[in-house]
């Protein structure tokens, strides 16, 4: 799919990768997905839209806010449509906006995120994602990274708290 930053034709990709691996190759139809970095626009568009089949969703430092990265200009370019006509559907496609749906159906977030993230900076993706989502009464632990940056640093893919998450909300009902 490329770059399509969640919008509406990837996301309908993404359904038919869901199908194809739910319905004709027998994986779980409620998966633990992780988002990571620029994933997260996908990912969390794409969950909105299917909560029911979504255990849990874990992140590394994912993009949550389509005005912080990837900027207006580049994300309206995705979407086919003029930065101005973005601005006015914007609330439709950015994931921090649409969150109802997923506290609705009680799906626990966990997302490791670096305070010192330049590229996908915490407080305009994960932080506002935590506030908006625990004022819906949506369950979401937000692990700060002391002093960590938008990198490939082994803290981040050696996290036991982000495995034990996705075991436990994987395997609740087993």
């Amino acid at each position: 799919m490329g770059e399509s930053q969640g919008n509406p034709a990837g996301r309908a990709v993404y359904s038919k990768l869901y199908k194809e691996l739910t319905e004709k190759r027998g994986m779980a139809k409620k998966p633990a997905m992780l988002a990571r970095s620029r994933g997260g626009l996908m990912l969390y568009n794409w969950a909105a839209e299917n909560p029911s089949s979504v255990s849990c969703i874990a992140g590394i430092y994912p993009v949550c806010n389509l005005a912080s990265y990837p900027g207006m200009k580049r994300a309206s370019q995705a979407y086919g449509v003029t930065e101005k006509q973005f601005a006015d559907v914007l609330k439709n496609h950015n994931p921090i906006d649409r969150l109802a749906p997923l506290a609705k159906a009680n799906i626990p977030i966990y997302h490791a995120h670096g305070d010192n993230d330049k590229v996908v900076p915490m407080e305009k993706n994960s932080a506002i994602m935590k506030e908006r989502y625990d004022k819906l009464g949506g369950n979401m632990t937000l692990k700060i990274i002391k002093g960590g940056g938008h990198d490939m640093a082994a803290a981040w893919f050696n996290n036991q708290a982000l495995v034990d998450f996705i075991i436990q909300h994987t395997t609740a009902d087993k």
